[in-house]
């Protein structure tokens, strides 16, 4: 399987985005460097294309799966671009991230697969996994004194849980409300311009 071993503070820099969005904060011991500032002149095709890989850097997806997703969102009633985001956001290693149980999405990823998370109560190891609304994500029993889940709920204490999802630290479960709209999906990404991109 194809990884991007490009450290990830560097790519947050050319891609202009807030490490703090990939769940990595102040506290992170290497030094958090600045947005790159990206030149007035860059063509459409320049911005569409960094649009894309800043969804697919954000999210963890490779290029064959992420064309899929786009396909997939196209067949979908409604707007094409709000659909992608919403496939996107319904992935369980990022519902995993937005509940607060994995500091990171690369974190909540590595928890997926080694099957800490269950949904419905079936233990369920696959990172894209798609949520549905009213689907019950929980740390699974054996996995609730890990240190790596403890050590992600301190971390993630202060973050405010989406409003489409609904978290019961207590118990180490969250329940998906209802599928997030494009207005609940606090991201910085102009999803029209991977529209664009695509479609030529």
């Amino acid at each position: 399987m194809a990884i991007n071993r490009t450290p990830v503070l560097k790519r947050c820099r050319h891609l202009g985005i807030d490490p703090i969005v990939l769940g990595y904060t102040k506290e992170s011991k290497k030094q958090l460097l600045q947005p790159k500032k990206h030149r007035s002149n860059e063509s459409e095709y320049g911005r569409q294309l960094r649009e894309k890989q800043k969804a697919k850097f954000i999210y963890g997806v490779l290029e064959k799966q992420f064309r899929g997703y786009y396909n997939k969102a196209r067949r979908m009633k409604g707007v094409t671009g709000e659909n992608l985001m919403t496939i996107l956001e319904s992935r369980l290693d990022n519902v995993v991230f937005r509940l607060g149980f994995a500091r990171t999405r690369k974190e909540a990823r590595q928890t997926v697969t080694h099957g800490h998370i269950t949904v419905n109560g079936r233990r369920v190891d696959i990172p894209s996994y798609r949520v549905k609304a009213g689907d019950l994500v929980a740390v699974a029993p054996k996995a609730k004194d890990l240190l790596v889940i403890k050590s992600a709920l301190i971390s993630n204490e202060r973050i405010q849980v989406p409003a489409w999802l609904e978290v019961d630290i207590e118990k180490l479960q969250g329940s998906v409300i209802s599928l997030p709209t494009r207005d609940q999906i606090d991201m910085d990404i102009q999803e029209q311009l991977i529209v664009e991109l695509y479609s030529k």
